[in-house]
């Protein structure tokens, strides 16, 4: 089994990695009932004997779960989101020796973020990444979580992508980018953007954009479907892709459903690398199959539906919904009308229990009222 190492950089970073992590923990424990330390685990967590103090040589491989240790390096230079996780529930889920912090922050400033901060911690960003994977038997990816209007996100978090393209130069890095909406009150984010987007092009194997906006219409979509009953009565409020308070410690805060979404669709996007199947797609397999030149490999994406299943045995009439639901503009994760745009390559990761004859009819439906080069 492969390992995959998260690394989270800046505020937006670090909340939607919390959220990953929670939901991950939360789906693991819903199947791992004997609390046995097996594949899907080692996967993105590290199972750890807190009992001995031999340095960082007290992993164990398989039996019981002693105490689980994210695979993850978290970098903020402002301490206030790190301490708020130190001190939530997931507190010893993230080891004490991954983190990177600073005070005063980045301003708001990608040259601050990415020459100040990446010049001042580069040494430190590349022991905590080599530890990390010192850890990890057949290390696959970095994920690397970041936003790209922030001085953190947008500067240290394409710092890190340039240290990890020099550093390991064979592994793949699959990029979440977490975009400004155009009335966003930070004045620098349109110039940290345009700044961070060369350093993704050029550094990055796999970049998935997420913007503000559509994530801001898609909570609204859902809380206007939870008060007018279109949800059905089957489907409960608490079901839903933005409920959860998450794993930060106090009350629901403005942006928590908003990361919900993003760190929903990273847990379906990574579930093939974590859980077992007949039809599983490995994770390099996205960049190898969706990226036909080495530029073009900003993947839109896009969640359906947008409430947690209670029964994996998916009806084939809810499954024709979920098809045409992806297609859709208001489920895209970015502006965009795929019905109205000319697709290079498409992946439609499916969970459940489905039948193949399903799937392949939705893929020939869908496929006829799409304009792609290569096909679905």
């Amino acid at each position: 089994m492969t390992q995959s190492i998260v690394v989270q950089v800046g505020q937006c970073g670090n909340q939607v990695g919390c959220r990953f992590w929670d939901l991950a923990l939360r789906e693991h424990a819903s199947v791992n009932k004997k609390g046995i330390y097996d594949e899907a685990l080692s996967s993105f967590f590290r199972n750890v004997d807190t009992r001995r103090s031999d340095g960082d040589n007290n992993d164990i491989s398989g039996g019981k779960i002693r105490s689980l240790k994210a695979r993850a390096v978290l970098i903020d230079m402002e301490e206030g989101v790190v301490n708020e996780i130190l001190q939530g529930p997931l507190r010893d889920v993230f080891d004490s020796k991954q983190l990177i912090t600073d005070v005063s922050g980045s301003g708001n400033n990608w040259a601050v973020g990415h020459k100040v901060y990446g010049s001042t911690y580069r040494e430190e960003i590349v022991e905590n990444l080599r530890k990390a994977a010192e850890h990890c038997d057949c290390l696959q990816c970095f994920f690397v979580i970041h936003s790209m209007g922030g001085g953190t996100g947008s500067g240290l978090g394409t710092f890190v992508l340039n240290v990890l393209e020099d550093e390991f130069p064979e592994v793949y890095r699959i990029v979440t980018s977490v975009y400004p909406s155009a009335e966003d009150d930070v004045i620098t984010s349109p110039y940290n953007s345009v700044l961070a987007m060369r350093e993704l092009t050029e550094h990055a194997d796999c970049v998935l954009p997420i913007e503000n906006q559509s994530l801001v219409d898609i909570v609204n979509k859902i809380k206007h479907m939870s008060h007018s009953g279109k949800l059905g009565a089957e489907i409960k409020q608490s079901s839903t892709i933005i409920s959860g308070q998450g794993g930060v410690k106090g009350q629901e805060k403005p942006f928590d459903a908003m990361n919900n979404i993003v760190a929903n669709m990273l847990l379906n996007l990574t579930s093939s690398a974590r859980f077992e199947g007949s039809l599983n797609m490995d994770l390099n397999e996205i960049t190898m199959n969706l990226v036909p030149f080495p530029n073009l490999h900003y993947l839109v994406s896009s969640l359906s539906p947008l409430y947690t299943l209670a029964d994996v045995n998916v009806p084939s009439r809810r499954l024709d919904q979920m098809f045409s639901d992806a297609f859709s503009k208001d489920h895209q994760l970015i502006h965009s009308d795929p019905k109205h745009s000319l697709y290079l390559a498409c992946a439609l990761i499916v969970r459940g229990d489905v039948q193949v004859s399903d799937l392949r009819r939705n893929i020939e439906r869908n496929a006829s009222s799409l304009q792609s080069i290569m096909g679905l």
